[in-house]
C-alpha cells in the first residue's frame, strides 16, 4: 500500500497553474496518474496531441474544462470523465472563469510516440513540436519539428507559454 498527500507532491512545469505527478509516488507501475488544477486560460498540455499507446481519461472533479478534439470542442464539468483513445488527438484548457481541478489517467503506464501540434508563425502553420528543458531547467520550450522556432515556454506555475 502506498499513500500520498497531493499537497505533499512537488508541482512540475507545465501549462497548468499546478500539476503534480501521483505515478512515482504511489509506485505505479501499469498507469500514469496526475492531478492538475487549471486557472481560467491554463490548459492541460503543452500542445494539441496524441499519444501512440496510452488510452487517457480525465475525471473533472471541480470547474469545467473543454477539450479540443477532431470532432469540436467538447466540454466535461464536474463528476463528469472523458476518454480519449490511442492516436486520438486532444487539448484540454480551462475556458471559464472558474478554477477546473481534475485527474487524468493513463494506461498503459507508455505514450509511444506522440505528435504535439502547435502554431508555427514562421512556418505558419500547425506543425509537431518537440518538447526540451530551457538551459536554465525552470522552463519547459517548445520547439517546431520544422524550422527549429520557439512556439512556446513555461514556467512552474505560469500559463505564460499558450494563448488559448
Amino acid at each position: 500500500m502506498e499513500r500520498v498527500g497531493v499537497d505533499d507532491l512537488d508541482d512540475s512545469v507545465q501549462a497548468a497553474a499546478v500539476m503534480r505527478h501521483l505515478t512515482e509516488p504511489l509506485g505505479l507501475t501499469d498507469f500514469a496518474m496526475n492531478y492538475y488544477e487549471l486557472e481560467p486560460g491554463d490548459s492541460f498540455a503543452f500542445a494539441y496531441h496524441n499519444h501512440e499507446i496510452q488510452e487517457e481519461v480525465f475525471y473533472v472533479i471541480e470547474g469545467t474544462a473543454t477539450f479540443d478534439t477532431d470532432a469540436g470542442p467538447v466540454e466535461v464539468g464536474p463528476d463528469e470523465a472523458i476518454r480519449f483513445d490511442r492516436g486520438e488527438f486532444q487539448r484540454g484548457w480551462n475556458r471559464g472563469d472558474e478554477r477546473v481541478v481534475a485527474l487524468a489517467l493513463g494506461a498503459p503506464l507508455d505514450y509511444g510516440e506522440q505528435v504535439k501540434l502547435r502554431y508555427c508563425p514562421d512556418c505558419d502553420a500547425e506543425t509537431d513540436n518537440e518538447l526540451d528543458r530551457a538551459d536554465d531547467e525552470e522552463a519547459v520550450v517548445a520547439y517546431c519539428k520544422e524550422c527549429g522556432t520557439e512556439t512556446g515556454r513555461w514556467y512552474r506555475g505560469s500559463m505564460d507559454g499558450d494563448v488559448p
